[in-house]
């Protein structure tokens, strides 16, 4: 009994080996659903080069951006489970865009085998100075007096700015209309020429144009104030709990690949994250370093993915693929 245990664990054991020994000699690509520039795209090329270094082999940062990022979750989702392609989840992909859309080419929990959360982000909504609410209380007043004439930008329908003003509104009662962009640039840029009243994304974007005074924040989603906004509440702070869960940024592969892989990437991933120079790097974007093993990241975006069916249900949000 105990050889034929000793066999089948040998068995397992060398059926895994060679996809890790052929990824030993080859080229790792962490695939970024987005456009270069974004958080999304900036904290996988801070951590890749220290990756690299950890595993002993090359991890280079490739951007398939499109739909929201359902084109480069897709993609990684039907890749072969070699160890060689691996992903970047965000709430996006992987709870946001499954929740809304009405057939999703990819199962967020079945397609992909977590990794690490490598950061968390906080989200923002700040508004046109030219508004007169000075602050959450008084805009959601205002807002309500105009009835959905408040207009709020975000990077695109289905988006996870999209999504923060269709939960606003569910919580506070208070209406807004969306106004969709190709892209969380143009989105930023028309709040801050007062063209959309609000904007609804991640911090770090709009964090010089708040410390700038040219967008005024009046709320984050995170645990305590963010240091670099000291006056700006949270947004339990301002009795709006339901939208204080920061953003995330983390690693999955498809599914199948060998659990000793995952967890020598996720073990690198953590490494890296523990080097200064990375993590104050990441700091530097407004992110957190977070790291964590598969499983817990795993629990994060099945968190994530309920919260949002809840509001798409709330909302009767259903669309088709882009």
């Amino acid at each position: 009994m105990k050889r034929r245990c000793f066999l089948k664990v040998c068995a397992v054991s060398m059926a895994a080996a060679p996809v890790v020994a052929r990824a030993q000699d080859r080229i790792i690509r962490i695939v970024v659903p987005f456009a270069p520039g974004g958080s999304g795209d900036l904290i996988p090329r801070i951590v890749a080069p220290a990756m690299s270094e950890r595993l002993g082999m090359t991890v280079i940062v490739e951007n398939r951006a499109g739909a929201g990022g359902v084109i480069g979750a897709t993609y990684v989702a039907r890749a072969p489970a070699d160890g060689l392609t691996l992903g970047v989840a965000t709430v996006s992909t992987h709870a946001i865009q499954p929740a809304v859309l009405a057939k999703p080419p990819y199962n967020p929990l079945k397609d992909f085998t977590p990794i690490s959360n490598l950061a968390r982000v906080p989200n923002v909504i700040s508004i046109n100075p030219g508004l007169s609410a000075q602050d959450m209380a008084e805009f959601i007043v205002l807002a309500k007096q105009r009835g959905g004439d408040i207009t709020y930008g975000s990077p695109g329908v289905g988006s996870l700015g999209h999504m923060m003003g269709e939960l606003f509104a569910q919580a506070t009662g208070a209406p807004m209309r969306h106004i969709p962009y190709r892209g969380a640039g143009p989105a930023l840029q028309d709040a801050i020429a007062g063209h959309v009243d609000v904007l609804c994304d991640n911090l770090p974007a709009s964090l010089p144009h708040i410390q700038g005074k040219r967008l005024r924040a009046l709320g984050v989603a995170w645990p305590g104030r963010v240091e670099q906004l000291p006056d700006v509440p949270t947004f339990a702070q301002v009795g709006v709990q339901a939208l204080n869960d920061p953003a995330w940024f983390g690693l999955v592969a498809p599914a199948g690949t060998p659990a000793a892989f995952v967890q020598r990437v996720s073990e690198a991933a953590a490494a890296a994250l523990k080097n200064p120079e990375v993590a104050s790097r990441i700091r530097q974007l407004g992110a957190v370093p977070q790291g964590g093993q598969p499983e817990a990241f795993a629990a994060d975006i099945q968190s994530e993915l309920d919260k949002w069916r809840r509001v798409a249900n709330a909302g009767n949000i259903s669309l088709e693929a882009n």
